[in-house]
């Protein structure tokens, strides 16, 4: 598949939100509960917010979801929701959506997108803080709610907290510019803290989940503790054995 063949355009008409409901279903595979509806969508776009897909032959097969907010006090965008179709991951789809969406937010004088992920997740890591510049300085523990469809026992559901780190994506940071122009960049900052985590989260859940909930509860205490002596995240270290998130001063 070339780039050339994704054509990256707002999700205008109702038939646009229905397929965004569609994919959100199969990507995702949450509870119907979960799901968000089409009319979350319709009530987004008409207080501010857009949602922006990317087709492939007339079919769409990614969106990021933007959500209007007030934040730090100015307008801003909460992005709810980022989706790429299994076939197409990895073609750096959910990339061009992401700078869609920033380019989209400057040409509205928006500054500043929020985000939340989970911090067991290498790649997303990875993803948010290294290819599009994020930082983070808040964890909340259980955000969601617990999920006990996670991770099984013999003696029963053995449920994993829904823990998520805010990605912070200042628009016009030294970084990100750097990132969107493709140059390289590097971080003059001293080093202080490196938080490990897991290789591979769902091979861990698979295997030992109370491991998976000790190795969470450490890693939210290790962000707890660093946030609150004034650390930021600002980078994340790719490693398949011993992945970590790279903290410095504010």
């Amino acid at each position: 598949m070339e780039q050339d063949d994704i054509i990256i355009r707002e999700c205008e008409t109702l038939d646009d939100l229905k397929a965004c409901v569609v994919l959100q279903r199969e990507v995702f595979a949450l509870p119907e509960i979960e799901i968000s509806p089409v009319r979350h969508f319709i009530v987004t776009k008409n207080a501010g917010g857009f949602t922006l897909g990317a087709y492939h032959r007339g079919e769409l097969v990614g969106f990021v979801l933007s959500v209007s907010a007030v934040l730090r006090g100015e307008r801003a965008l909460y992005s709810h929701m980022t989706a790429v179709r299994k076939g197409f991951q990895g073609a750096g789809i959910g990339a061009r959506l992401k700078w869609a969406q920033r380019t989209r937010a400057l040409a509205e004088s928006i500054k500043y997108i929020k985000w939340t992920f989970q911090p067991v997740l290498a790649r997303n890591a990875f993803f948010n803080l290294e290819k599009l510049g994020a930082e983070i300085r808040e964890y909340e523990p259980n955000f969601y709610g617990t999920d006990y469809s996670t991770a099984h026992s013999e003696g029963g559901n053995m449920g994993i907290d829904s823990d998520r780190l805010f990605a912070e994506w200042h628009l016009l940071s030294e970084k990100v510019v750097a990132l969107a122009e493709e140059r390289e960049f590097t971080e003059t900052r001293a080093l202080l803290e490196e938080i490990e985590i897991p290789g591979n989260w769902d091979d861990l859940i698979a295997t030992d989940p109370a491991k998976a909930i000790e190795e969470q509860a450490r890693i939210k205490d290790s962000f707890k503790e660093a946030f609150a002596s004034g650390m930021v995240c600002r980078g994340f270290r790719r490693d398949k054995e011993r992945p970590a998130y790279l903290l410095y001063n504010d």
